[in-house]
This record gives structure tokens, sequence and C-alpha cells, in this order.
């Protein structure tokens, strides 16, 4: 019995450990999303629908760059490098002009660098 609390205690562990890890909480996650339209919308002078079509392409960039995790780090660097480029391409496509795709990539960066790192780096 005990055995069998303790395989259920940790499989709960695993669980919520992995839930938190693919995006938490989608109500937070939706929260998060809004707050980053209004300020493309604000700060990058987009309008809604092209704040909403780079939102899609963030959202979908999120998971290749998940995918670099493992690589080594000159490996990490260079894709990471082109997965930007192609964003970049995908922002024009919209289209959006060369200023407002300078606005948005500005933006992002400033995001990159403001996002809690694991392990409170």
């Amino acid at each position: 019995m005990r055995k069998l609390l303790l395989l259920l205690t940790l499989f709960t562990a695993v669980w919520v450990n992995n839930a938190n890890a693919q995006g938490g909480d989608p109500a937070a996650r939706e929260a998060r999303m809004k707050e980053m339209k209004t300020q493309l919308i604000e700060k990058v002078k987009l309008s809604e629908v092209e704040a909403d079509k780079v939102i899609e392409i963030t959202n979908a960039s999120r998971e290749q760059m998940r995918d670099l995790r493992d690589l080594s780090e000159p490996d990490r660097t260079k894709k990471t490098e082109e997965l930007r480029a192609d964003l970049t391409k995908k922002y024009k496509a919209i289209p959006l002009t060369d200023d407002q795709v300078k606005a948005l990539n500005e933006y992002m960066a400033e995001r990159r660098k403001n996002m809690p790192r694991p392990g409170g780096q």
C-alpha cells in the first residue's frame, strides 16, 4: 500500500511539473496573449488583424525554438538566427512594412530580455 501511495505521489508530481513546463494555466496564457496583442497594437503600431497574425506566427515558432534546447550552444545560436530570419520573412508576408518589422523585432527582443529564466537566472 505504501508503494502504491508513493508511486501515485510521484506520478502526480511528474504530471504537474510537465503541465507547468508546457505553458501552465491556459487562462494565464490567454491573459499573456491579450496583453501581447495590446502591446503590439500600441507599441509596434499594428492593426488588430496584423497583431493576431503576428501572435499566430510567433506561437507556431515557439515549438521550433523549444526543439533547440538540446543542441550545443554554437548549433543552437546558429539555428536560432535562422529561425529569427525566417520569422522576419513571415512577418513581411503579413504584410508589414520594414519599419513595422524593425519595431516588432525590437519589441520581441525586449520581451526575451525580460523573460524569466529557469533557475532564477
